[in-house]
């Protein structure tokens, strides 16, 4: 089962000066680069987009996915949609650190994703961090998409789309459950090495990262 947790509480417990939010996040950006204008990626499984969720609409399908064992056993947001709709409109509501997404494949909607800022997130009180470093937090929806090597492909994917959109980041980070062994492998997979494992407030977690390759001199 491919999924990385993130709990309800732990993205947007930072507070950011007024004056960092006033010069970063400018009206209808977010703080990573506008994630709505990356783009399609073409990948082996088909062409993937990440949209940025809107509350009305994919609450309901997100808050099924959420109530699925196999995603509750580390996301822990089961319950009514409620549940869902609250964490997602925090980060809807914040700053632009966090924006929450639907992956679309071919057309459909089959996974969920949290693309943050990791250096202005509480990780970075566990954890070194680097200015301007983006994590993922992510969960491939359906039974069905799930083993079949998908969350690799669409990891390497999502991760390619940071690092073009965002040329001052130079890493990707994500911080799986330790015991979520499908959600590592799949992070092994698409290029991430097993830098340490981070006791956080609510899993001792994996730290995975993603290093920008080094540009090659001609």
């Amino acid at each position: 089962m491919i999924s990385t947790d993130a709990s309800a509480d732990d993205t947007l417990d930072l507070h950011l000066p007024a004056e960092f939010v006033a010069l970063y996040g400018k009206a209808g950006d977010d703080l990573l680069g506008r994630v709505a204008d990356w783009g399609p990626a073409d990948t082996p499984a088909g062409v993937f987009h990440l949209v940025p969720v809107h509350a009305e609409r994919d609450v309901p399908l997100i808050a099924r996915w959420m109530n699925d064992p196999a995603v509750a056993a580390y996301w822990e947001l089961t319950g009514p949609p409620s549940v869902t709709a609250d964490h997602v409109r925090a980060q809807l509501t914040g700053d632009g650190r966090s924006v929450p997404c639907v992956g679309v494949l071919d057309g459909v909607p089959m996974s969920y994703w949290e693309i943050y800022r990791a250096d202005l997130d509480p990780l970075a009180r566990y954890c070194p961090v680097r200015p301007q470093d983006t994590g993922l937090h992510l969960l491939i929806g359906d039974g069905a998409d799930r083993g079949q090597g998908i969350g690799t492909t669409l990891i390497r994917a999502v991760t390619d789309l940071v690092l073009a959109a965002r040329p001052a980041c130079t890493r990707v980070l994500a911080e799986p459950d330790v015991r979520n062994a499908p959600s590592v492998a799949a992070f092994l997979g698409a290029g991430y090495r097993y830098s340490a494992e981070v006791d956080l407030p609510a899993k001792r977690a994996a730290l995975m990262i993603r290093e920008r390759a080094p540009r090659v001199s001609p």
